[in-house]
């Protein structure tokens, strides 16, 4: 598939709370075709810890 599924973009960034359902949706995206773009960003909202994971769409770059 030359373009991501459902009109989604090449390039996105998953953003949620450090939790079970954050690394669900990131495995989603994997599983889809998508893959990791640079490591995680975490940050802490004074509540709970933030991860951001971008993933781009697309054949891994040599």
């Amino acid at each position: 598939m030359i373009t991501p599924p459902d009109g989604l973009p090449v390039y996105r960034v998953l953003t949620g709370p450090d939790d079970a359902a954050f690394c669900h949706r990131v495995s989603e995206a994997l599983a889809m075709g998508y893959r990791l773009h640079g490591g995680p960003s975490v940050t802490f909202n004074g509540e709970r810890v933030i991860v951001a994971q971008a993933v781009i769409w697309g054949e891994q770059q040599p």
